[in-house]
């Protein structure tokens, strides 16, 4: 039962993660230390995008999952949902290349709007 849940909080993680690298950089209008965290987090993302690099993350849920004994995704709730998001179905290398190519486009994009907007201040 403890390794179920442990895989399904590392999905969940994994999950938050994504989000974060993605927009996380929005959290920066309220705390303005968060470049410190989501600027590498953000690097490590188009470095497993573009390298073709498999996710620690990954790893530590299929470890989970089979000290559960379990042998891949079963059809727990949180998998049910998350799963296709995390793990579309199809994923190719051009396809990491683009998922690559948006993380460093937004976070430019969103990066660039925060800038432009402290100096309006």
């Amino acid at each position: 039962m403890f390794y179920r849940f442990a895989a399904d909080a590392t999905l969940l993680f994994h999950l938050a993660f994504i989000l974060f690298v993605v927009v996380g950089a929005l959290l920066t209008v309220k705390w303005h230390w968060v470049p410190l965290i989501q600027l590498p987090a953000a690097g490590w993302g188009v470095f497993v995008e573009l390298a073709d690099k498999p996710c620690p993350l990954t790893d530590m849920e299929n470890f989970f999952l089979a000290r559960a004994g379990q042998a891949g995704y079963g059809g727990s709730f949180i998998e049910h949902y998350l799963l296709d998001i995390i793990y579309p179905a199809g994923l190719t290398s051009d396809i990491q290349l683009l998922l690559g190519a948006i993380v460093v486009l937004a976070n430019v994009a969103i990066y660039t709007w925060l800038i432009l907007r402290r100096r309006r201040r």
